[in-house]
């Protein structure tokens, strides 16, 4: 299976595209400035002391820009512009600081709107100014595709091994290797890694239930019964979250079906892997992909969602590969509406489910623990690989100093997002050296 993309990668948007982008971004700025969604996971739970009046609006801000710029600029713009897919780090991390800045509800929509203007406006042109450069950084970055689809389909091995153990570990690494050679084999035009994903995934989960059932058994037979308090305050406190949320009902269901229709464009892509799949045409790969990452944040964004009042943007992300199999945009927003009202109706039940399966939430932290160590690992392969490509050693050594300076300096520049924010600074140095006469681009 090849993971090349092609050289003239681009964000040249159709007029619907460019709306429906808009139109998203001034109602995801409207949502985070009311307080009642945003993406990034890190600031949801200090939107409670916002929304109960004990923090200010220009504090809350501080914290969402300070948790979100190094993903907006060191990863979100670098891997959009290297795969002509958009991504949530570029789309919607602004528009939470944007809506939470905002300090008048008309104003929010607004600049959530202009910020859609500039990216499907202003990417393109940045697309062709660096593809018309000597050293042409973005089409190196594609380099980024193969590590970062292969190694992140060990995810679920390196879940198993941290939850269970060594033994199953090594079964499901023997297990998923056995998958992806078979793929390669028998289905080559298939990604390697979806079958074998997808097995582990499910053998993670039945572990972790097997685990829960056995120990609910051995309660039952020694008489031991859970005992919940009368006046639980963090029961009050999720009932109040789950009865704001649904007041709110019906403009999640708008939400929810303008991140499904963008989703249905095929512009758009919900993580790293995915965005190089959507832009090789995989829309089923990507819709796998993204369906088991959903494993790893149901119980995150449930339990950050109750406890601060505030959901997700894209919810549970199950309209993301929901949206990549829609026929038609307009059956994707009838699904993905009702996907969220779904969701956000049955946060509580959820919560009391999760409560009751303690290996299972373990199982999700253990997942997108997982999801960032492979991830980190292919970023910063995939980064390196990028700078021999259009600088050889001398491109290694800048990118890879970067990265190293990053590290030594306390990192400034979030882990996941220092590399190809080193590609970039490193290709925009490269091409100053070349104008100076210092250097020779590679050619190929």
């Amino acid at each position: 299976m090849s993971t090349t993309l092609a050289a003239g990668t681009s964000l040249d948007f159709t007029l619907a595209q460019q709306l429906t982008v808009i139109a998203l971004c001034a109602l995801t700025a409207y949502i985070s400035h009311m307080a009642l969604a945003v993406f990034n996971d890190g600031v949801r739970p200090f939107l409670l002391d916002f929304i109960q009046g004990r923090t200010t609006r220009s504090a809350t801000t501080a914290v969402s820009f300070g948790l979100s710029a190094g993903f907006i600029f060191g990863l979100g713009a670098p891997m959009a512009l290297s795969t002509g897919v958009l991504n949530p780090w570029l789309v919607f991390l602004p528009t939470d600081i944007l809506g939470i800045l905002a300090p008048k509800k008309w104003l929010a929509p607004i600049l959530g709107g202009a910020w859609g203007a500039v990216v499907v406006f202003g990417l393109n042109g940045a697309n062709n100014v660096a593809h018309d450069l000597p050293v042409d950084f973005i089409t190196a970055m594609q380099q980024m595709s193969t590590p970062i689809l292969f190694l992140f389909t060990l995810f679920p091995v390196l879940a198993i091994t941290k939850q269970f153990g060594r033994k199953w570990g090594a079964v499901a690494g023997v297990l998923e290797l056995a998958l992806v050679v078979m793929t390669m084999k028998v289905w080559p035009k298939m990604f390697a890694g979806a079958l074998a994903m997808a097995v582990g995934v499910l053998m993670l989960i039945a572990l972790a239930v097997a685990k829960d059932m056995k120990q609910r058994r051995a309660d039952r037979a020694a008489g031991v019964t859970e005992v919940v308090p009368e006046d639980d305050p963090m029961a009050s406190l999720f009932s109040a979250s789950a009865a704001r949320l649904r007041t709110y009902l019906p403009l999640f269901m708008v939400l929810g079906a303008g991140v499904c229709v963008l989703a249905q464009m095929h512009i758009f892509g919900g993580g790293e892997a995915t965005s190089f799949l959507i832009a090789k045409g995989q829309y089923a790969e990507a819709a796998q992909v993204d369906f088991y990452r959903v494993f790893g944040f149901i119980p995150l964004i449930a339990t950050t969602a109750l406890a601060s009042g505030a959901y997700g943007i894209a919810g549970f992300t199950l309209v993301y590969p929901i949206g990549y199999l829609m026929p038609n945009p307009f059956l994707a927003a009838v699904v993905g509406a009702a996907v969220f009202a779904a969701e956000v109706l049955a946060l509580s039940y959820i919560g009391k489910v999760l409560g009751k399966l303690p290996s299972v939430r373990d199982s999700s932290e253990h997942l997108r623990s997982a999801i960032g160590d492979t991830l980190q690992l292919a970023i910063l392969f995939g980064s390196l690989m990028a700078a021999n490509a259009m600088g050889g050693g001398l491109g290694i050594l800048v990118v890879g100093g970067l990265y190293l300076m990053n590290e030594a300096m306390g990192r400034p520049v979030v882990k996941m997002a220092a590399a190809p924010a080193a590609v970039i600074v490193g290709g925009i140095l490269l091409n100053v050296l070349y104008w100076l006469d210092l250097f020779t681009p590679i050619k190929g």
